[in-house]
Parts: structure tokens; sequence; C-alpha cells
């Protein structure tokens, strides 16, 4: 895993640079003061995740990343900022950022949320290989056996144990959209969600229903979470991995009464980064 770094205060690169290494989380291949540099040099060195101040001087944050990234697909951005005001936020997150972090830099909170989209790409890398394996033929790849199957499910149990929708009827038609997914090797790219639901039930709609309601509980209660322990180990892992940080960000300020609407869901990403979480850890 390799990191950029960019901000036109030393004291911050030091610090960033300092947790990275501490903590093992990769390798800094380069960090500048200047953004306009960074424009430069980053296509080339294409880092995995690039750390970006928003108020730069000649080139903002945001207009770095709008430049960079439909150029770098596989790389992840992550915005720092003095100022944390709602629309700088909402600015970072439709310039395409994965997380926002509020300045003075937190030596826990850098760690957390560098390390959750550490994990995160690990997770969309090994999918990937795991995809093409499959579409090769590969000989090792088989369907998967009883006992694989058995520890997926417990896995899928626990994360929703976490999420606090074990309870919920739609908590248990996601294990079986999962297991019938896992145990096909299937992607929810491939067809729609509703096709699953189909093939599995005989009130596919009812269904449908049932897994948008649990995914939505589950928000719920991340972001309560969230807003009781901003740092807590859960919250910052499922935040932008099951769900877009940006919309857990949106429901935490709905239940604040800051907004009138919470955030919003995705029953099939919700369902891909689930899959992934289970493989990754398989």
């Amino acid at each position: 895993m390799t990191f950029y770094l960019v901000d036109d205060d030393s004291s911050v690169l030091r610090v960033l640079e300092n947790i990275i290494e501490e903590f093992d989380l990769g390798d800094v291949v380069g960090m500048v003061k200047d953004s306009e540099k960074a424009l430069v040099q980053i296509p080339n060195l294409k880092p995995s995740i690039v750390v970006v101040d928003m108020l730069m001087p000649n080139m903002d944050g945001c207009a770095l990343v709008k430049a960079l990234k439909d150029g770098l697909p596989d790389t992840r951005f992550v915005m720092l900022s003095q100022v944390s005001s709602k629309n700088i936020i909402s600015k970072a997150y439709d310039c395409g950022v994965e997380f926002f972090i509020s300045k003075p830099v937190n030596q826990i909170e850098i760690r957390n949320v560098l390390g959750n989209i550490k994990e995160k790409l690990e997770m969309e890398r090994t999918f990937k290989m795991i995809e093409g394996m499959f579409n090769k033929g590969d000989k090792h790849a088989s369907i998967k056996v009883p006992d694989q199957m058995s520890d997926q499910v417990k896995k899928i149990k626990m994360i929703f144990s976490k999420l606090g929708i074990m309870g919920e009827k739609g908590g248990e038609d996601l294990i079986q959209i999962c297991s019938y997914m896992l145990e096909n090797n299937l992607k929810t790219f491939d067809f729609k969600v509703r096709d699953i639901c189909d093939e599995l039930c005989d009130n596919p709609k009812a269904m449908e229903q049932r897994l948008r309601r649990a995914i939505n509980r589950g928000l719920i209660n991340l972001a309560n979470l969230g807003i009781e322990d901003y740092m807590n180990e859960n919250f910052i892992r499922f935040s932008s991995t099951l769900y877009d940080f940006e919309n857990v960000k949106a429901e935490m300020d709905f239940i604040r009464g800051k907004r009138e609407s919470g955030g919003k869901i995705s029953v099939r990403k919700f369902i891909d980064n689930l899959i992934l979480m289970v493989l990754e850890t398989s």
C-alpha cells in the first residue's frame, strides 16, 4: 500500500508520515507542499491513497482531486481541512474523496481511517483476483464446500450482530442471498437484486423491502454509534465499507436535527461489500 501526501504545512506532512510508518500502514512514496507539483507527480506514481489538504494555495485540494480522479480509478483520496463547516464537507465529498478528516490531525483517527481504506482496497483486490480466477476457469476454483459456507455465514452473522440487525427479518434474507451468491460465485453486477430475490422466494418485492429495512436499520444504528463514539472501531470499519460515509454522516446530522432527511442506502453495494468482507477474511 502506497501513500502520497499533499499539505502546505510541513509539520502536518511529518505527522502523517510518522503515523503511516509507526503503524505499518504502507510506504510514503511522495509528499509535497505544492498541489501543482502533486498534479504532475501523482499520475506517474499511482499511489494507493492520496491525503490532501483542502485549503491549498494556487490549486485547492478539491480541484486537485477532480483533476486526478478520472485518470486514477484505483486511487483513493482523503481530504484534510482546518475548516469543517457543512459546506466544506459537502464540497469535499462532491469532488470524490473517500473520507474527510478535520484538523488538527488526530493520530488515532488518521490510523483508523487510513487503515480502514487500506482494508477496503485489499478486499477489492482480493475480489478481483477471485473473479479473475473464476473467469479463467481455474481448475482450483470450485464451489464452496459446506464447512466453508458455514464459516462464511458465521462471519456474516457476526457483522450483523455488530450492526444490530440480527433480529431483523431482512437480516435472514440477506444471509440467504449472500449464501446463494457465495455458493454460486455470483456478483450483484451480473443481474439485479430483484432477480436474486425472485430466485429465492415467491414474493420478491416483499423480500426486497425487508432487505432495505434491515440495511437502513443498520445505517441508523451505525449513525447513533458514531454520535456516541466517533472513534469506535465498528463505526470506523463499517461507515465507509458497507455504507458510504457521506450517507452515514447525513444520517448522523438527521438524528441531531441538523437536516431534514437522513442518509441513503444501496442494497447492491451493501451486499457486494458484505461479500467482499467475508471473502477477505476467509
